[in-house]
């Protein structure tokens, strides 16, 4: 709820960068030879449409805090330790395995942990809400992030990637809203 303005302030930025893509896609051609022309009016077409490319990062840059305070405080709680949650999360301090593997994964261990995957599905579904414009490398990376983030969150307290899956579940709900009440208009030009 606190970040929720920063991250409505991402998702609007993000749209207006999908709209102005083609603007952007003719300077390019335009200035395919001159790199300082092309950055001198790619900046002049994000100032003409009120577009910052950086406040897409600046909602993270801002929760990293809190994401290691998180981090710190549940692996280092001990009143945290053992205490039962919901359903089969038992610690918010451990990870939340379901159940142990017969075999172990590599880099994964031995444990089912099911939070970490709910969260890479999240992740997933909340990348194809937002239609790449970066071309083949920004959809691969789209592809990517979710198997990359369940390496990255499998062994860690289930109280974060709680954290994480929930706060992507409320960013994949403010964009997919804001995307409902405000078409794509596909960056024509009216004039």
């Amino acid at each position: 709820l606190l970040f929720y303005p920063l991250s409505q302030k991402q998702t609007e930025s993000m749209k207006k960068m999908q709209e102005i893509q083609p603007k952007t896609k003719a300077l390019q051609e335009k200035y395919k030879n001159d790199k300082e022309k092309l950055n001198q009016a790619t900046m002049a077409l994000y100032k003409e449409e009120g577009v910052n490319p950086l406040a897409g990062c600046l909602p993270l840059l801002v929760q990293m805090p809190v994401f290691f305070a998180l981090y710190q405080g549940l692996s280092h709680t001990i009143s945290l330790r053992m205490q039962p949650f919901v359903g089969w999360i038992n610690d918010l301090s451990q990870p939340d395995a379901l159940f142990q593997l017969p075999f172990e994964l590599p880099f994964l261990g031995g444990d089912f942990n099911v939070l970490p995957i709910l969260m890479a599905l999240a992740m997933y579904f909340q990348t194809k809400l937002t239609p790449t414009t970066g071309g083949g490398q920004m959809a691969m990376m789209n592809t990517m992030m979710p198997v990359i983030m369940i390496f990255i969150f499998y062994n860690m307290p289930s109280g974060l990637v709680l954290y994480w899956l929930v706060n992507t579940l409320l960013q994949g709900y403010q964009t997919w809203k804001i995307h409902k009440a405000a078409p794509t208009t596909g960056g024509t030009d009216t004039t």
